[in-house]
C-alpha cells in the first residue's frame, strides 16, 4: 500500500529548531505561573484577584499550551523530514503540468500541480505552492529529492 504523496516541512536547522523549540516553551509557560500565582496567593487577598489570577492562569494555559505544543510538534516534522529526505532520498524530477495564482493570506503565489519521477518509485502527481516566479510555467522541469517508502518529497 502506498501513501498519499506529502511535500516536506520547510527545512529549520538546528540552532533555528533550538530557538524555535525555546520561543514555543517560552509560550507555554504564563498560563501556568499565573496559576501557581492564584493558587499560592496570601489567603488575604481579595477573592476578585484569586478568580481572576485563575480564570486567566486557566485560559493562558489552554491556548499557550496548544499553540506551543503544535509549534513544537511542527519543528520536530520538520527536522524528521530533512532527516529522512538526508538519509533515503533519491533524486527525482518534477515536470510543472499546471500553473495557477494562489491568492491566500498576505503572501500570494503560484499553486503547481506537478508530475514527479525518477528511479526507485512509481511516477505520481502532487500539488504544492511557490513564490510568484516567471521562470515556474507548464512543462518547466525541477529538481527534487523523493523518499520512496513513503512519497514524501521536496522541490529543491
Amino acid at each position: 500500500m502506498t501513501s498519499s504523496p506529502r511535500e516536506a516541512e520547510a527545512r529549520i536547522g538546528p540552532i533555528g529548531a533550538l530557538l524555535c523549540r525555546l520561543m514555543f516553551l517560552a509560550i507555554c509557560l504564563p498560563g501556568p505561573v499565573l496559576l501557581a500565582v492564584a493558587l499560592t496567593l496570601d489567603p488575604l487577598r481579595s477573592p476578585a484577584d484569586f478568580w481572576g489570577l485563575l480564570a486567566g492562569g486557566v485560559l493562558a494555559t489552554s491556548v499557550g499550551v496548544g499553540f506551543g505544543v503544535f509549534g513544537w510538534r511542527l519543528v520536530t516534522r520538520s527536522r524528521r523530514d530533512a532527516r529522512r529526505l538526508s538519509a533515503a532520498g533519491v533524486a527525482a524530477t518534477a515536470e510543472i503540468l499546471a500553473v495557477a495564482n494562489h491568492l491566500d493570506g498576505e503572501d500570494p503565489g503560484l499553486e503547481l500541480h506537478l508530475r514527479i519521477s525518477g528511479p526507485g518509485f512509481a511516477t505520481f502527481e502532487a500539488d504544492t505552492i511557490r513564490a510568484d516566479d516567471p521562470a515556474l510555467v507548464p512543462g518547466a522541469l525541477l529538481a527534487a529529492v523523493v523518499d520512496p517508502v513513503d512519497r514524501l518529497f521536496s522541490i529543491t
